[in-house]
């Protein structure tokens, strides 16, 4: 390289060097720079003189400095301008907000929300404005806030997903007015329904899909798809229907039974669900050996053995479990013994598909109740919880006993929630119980329609508190009115008299009625006070006292005739003490089965009053189910008799059949009768008998069609017989006062509708007497709207 060449490429080192140091200084410079730019900017403070605020005009200026949290003379950065701009506008009041700060002086410029004048709904159908009302949280002559109307119609669209109409939208409109006041309008899209089309189970054996639907709460659409709710699809439902499933099951014994999983499908077209439930049954449990242990000494376990009443070779339930552990203990209370908890220790045996029981007898923790707390009640009084508490402070505690309570509480009827739970009290060995209620409306006031062919058509009044002054006690009134058959009813009832498991009250009752098979009439008031009270866990019996004003009158007049004898006592006062006892092992779970229903009654006429009398009835039913729970086998037996020592009793006394006792004959088609044989008047008396029998033999089928329906068929047999008569000194002759069995078979078709349960009766007498009035086709409803 030549001297000059070498004196170039220096040069051009240099000035590279010199614009590398140019570029890095420059580089420097503006990166500290925007170091200091943040520095500075939250170094920067106001110091206010001046706080103004402009464009409010309902909410005061106090009150909006109070949001923002800034006082005149105080030292602020822009970071607490900026929050104070956020703490305006989160109070929900304002539209907009604008902070100007110029020098020390700030002005806080405001939009208000407007004045809510009116809140509307509109495109709703399927659910009325008040149900849907009650679910918004806005309220006129309030501050609109768009994020509670956003809520409010997120709640109303969740309504209808509730109702089955998934597609659903809900709208807010806010339609401006003078004076900076608003119309809120929640514009509703309904949509269609999306309907169950399918309900459907997989991995069943033991119990048909037809019988497994009638046990779930989702429900396919048919032909009553306009009026049953349970047939629109809702997600939540199906946990709801697993829980019910498996209920079902383990009452049944089938311990090992799941849900493995649930498909809902929706249908190509988008209008409706298919649901699949997938099951696994396993095998039928029953009790094997039953056996009780004791652990405490000192207790005999043969003394508790003795009262435990499951037998081996039953089908197991937890329910027969659940209810001999209460046994046992409300037993060792009996005998003085606290603290006794029995624990139940089951065996499986896999060879012969039993489970045997073992409860055990074991010494508890000393565990005492401090207090009980009832919350949520505003109507009901708090003595109406605590009577569904067998314990009360100052008891041992038994969580058992607890949770019973609960669902006595629940029971009641009074409430939309109840929750029972016990925590800690003030000290280790103390707990504390705590009640939890949402009441719910316990009244009601219904009008209703009513007909019988043997009383026509009629109308229903009747209003009914169940819960009356939040006391507790039942009342209620009543009147209905039909062509034949007018009443009038009034009744009050305490269920708990003296703090006691005692119903009390009284019924007052005047009736009424013109029969179009009598020539004659009857008007009766009566006074009929009551107890009732336990006597067993199944048993129960009702004492009562009965006053009673009966008045006969004839429309045409055939002297000397029994019914005319009758009627010239003139009106006849009754004064008789009676009782009831019932005993009732009708399965109370789900799905009852089976079971048995005693009842056994007499009123002694004579204390006091024009008639002397024994009146004695008894009553037997047994229902069973077969064909895997698909038929209902009902059998009955009812019979009754009067005795009158001086033989005066009385049409309005003496027994008649209607058709609920024996089917196939009019009210009056079945008695004793005084007849005009000769024929020269037209007198046919039916006189009633003084004893009766009857046996009812059922069965009730579906008939193939869907459960959604609610149609379902049955037939039946029905004998029986009315007889006796203690006078017969009329002009006429008397005819069928001896005992004559009558026989009736026939069809009945029933139908569970939305106005009301239909049923309908096709009877065919296989043997009657000669002055008996048939009757081949009887048709009943009621409804109320």
């Amino acid at each position: 390289m030549t001297k000059q060449n070498r004196a170039v490429a220096r040069a051009a080192v240099q000035n590279n060097n010199k614009l590398r140091h140019f570029l890095l200084t420059i580089f420097f410079l503006i990166s500290a720079a925007l170091l200091a730019l943040p520095t500075f900017a939250e170094a920067q403070q106001y110091k206010f003189d001046t706080i103004s605020v402009e464009g409010n005009k309902r909410i005061e200026s106090t009150a909006i400095l109070t949001y923002a949290g800034i006082a005149k003379g105080q030292t602020v950065t822009a970071g607490q301008l900026n929050n104070a701009y956020q703490n305006i506008l989160d109070s929900g009041l304002f539209e907009s907000v604008e902070l100007a700060p110029s020098g020390n002086r700030l002005k806080i410029t405001v939009a208000e929300y407007p004045t809510i004048n009116r809140i509307s709904i509109e495109g709703n159908a399927r659910l009325k404005d008040d149900a849907l009302s009650s679910l918004i949280e806005s309220k006129s002559r309030q501050v609109l806030n768009p994020t509670v109307a956003e809520r409010d119609a997120a709640r109303l669209a969740e309504a209808y997903s509730q109702a089955g109409r998934l597609a659903a939208r809900v709208t807010p409109r806010v339609i401006r007015l003078s004076d900076n006041r608003a119309d809120l309008v929640f514009e509703i899209f309904e949509g269609d329904v999306i309907e169950v089309e399918r309900v459907s189970f997989v991995g069943n054996q033991h119990y048909s899909d037809r019988r497994l639907r009638r046990v779930v709460d989702s429900k396919q659409a048919g032909i009553l798809r306009r009026f049953v709710r349970s047939d629109t699809f809702v997600s939540d439902r199906i946990e709801f229907d697993k829980q019910v499933l498996r209920d079902f099951y383990l009452s049944r014994g089938y311990v090992d039974f799941r849900v493995t999983g649930v498909n809902a499908e929706l249908a190509r077209e988008r209008d409706g669900y298919f649901i699949t439930f997938n099951v696994q049954e396993g095998q039928q449990f029953t009790f094997g050996e039953v056996s009780v242990l004791s652990e405490i000494e000192g207790l005999d376990a043969a003394v508790y053995l003795e009262s435990l009443k499951i037998k081996s070779g039953v089908v197991y339930s937890p329910s027969l479990v659940e209810n001999s552990i209460a046994r046992l203990e409300r037993l060792a209370l009996q005998h003085g013994q606290d603290f006794v908890r029995v624990d139940p220790r089951i065996t499986r045996n896999e060879r012969d598909l039993t489970l045997d029981v073992e409860f055990a007898l074991v010494r508890g923790p000393r565990i005492f109740v401090e207090r009980i707390d009832v919350e949520g009640n505003t109507s009901t009084l708090d003595r109406v919880i605590r009577q569904k508490f067998r314990i009360v402070e100052g008891d041992p505690f038994n969580p058992r006993e607890i949770r019973e309570s609960a669902e006595r509480i629940r029971a009641l009827g009074f409430f939309e929630t109840a929750e029972v739970n016990a925590r800690e009290g003030s000290t280790p060995d103390q707990v504390v119980v705590d009640v939890d209620v949402v009441e719910k409306p316990t009244g009601s006031l219904k009008f209703g329609a009513t007909y019988g062919s043997s009383v026509g058509i009629g109308l229903v009044v009747s209003f009914a508190e169940k819960n009356f002054l939040g006391r507790g006690q039942d009342l209620s009134l009543s009147f209905s009115t039909a062509s034949e058959e007018q009443e009038y009813f009034f009744s009050f009832f305490e269920p708990a008299f003296l703090g006691r498991d005692i119903r009390a009250g009284f019924v007052l009752r005047y009736q009424e009625r013109d029969p179009d098979q009598a020539r004659w009439t009857t008007s009766v008031g009566e006074f009929r006070p009551s107890l009732r009270f336990p006597v067993s866990e199944n048993g129960r019996l009702t004492l009562r006292y009965t006053g009673k004003n009966n008045k006969l009158e004839t429309g045409v007049s055939y002297p000397g005739s029994l019914i005319d004898q009758e009627e010239a006592r003139g009106d006849i006062w009754q004064s008789a003490l009676g009782y009831t006892y019932a005993f009732d092992t009708r399965n109370k779970g789900l799905d009852p089965t089976s079971g048995v229903r005693l009842e056994f009654s007499q009123d002694f006429g004579g204390l006091g009053g024009d008639y002397e009398y024994i009146s004695t009835r008894a009553l037997a039913i047994a229902e069973t189910t077969v064909l895997q729970e698909e038929v209902t086998l009902r059998a009955s037996f009812e019979g009754g008799g009067l005795h009158s020592p001086n033989k005066d009793s009385r049409v309005t006394d003496r027994f008649f059949l209607n058709a609920r006792q024996m089917r196939g004959f009019e009210p009056l088609g079945i008695s004793p009768r005084e007849i005009d044989l000769s024929g020269a008047t037209s007198q046919n008396d039916a006189l009633g008998g003084t004893y009766y029998a009857v046996a009812r033999f059922e069965a009730e089928f579906p008939l193939g069609l869907p459960n959604e329906y609610g149609i379902t068929g049955g037939v039946f047999y029905d004998v029986g017989s009315v007889w006796g008569l203690d006078n017969t000194s009329g002009i006429g002759t008397i005819v069928h006062d001896d005992f004559n069995l009558h026989h009736v078979i026939g069809f009945s078709l029933f139908w569970d509708t939305a106005i009301g349960p239909l049923r309908f009766d096709f009877t065919k007498a296989l043997k009657k007497e000669t002055y008996d009035e048939e009757r081949n086709f009887d048709f009943t409803i009621a409804a109320e709207f």
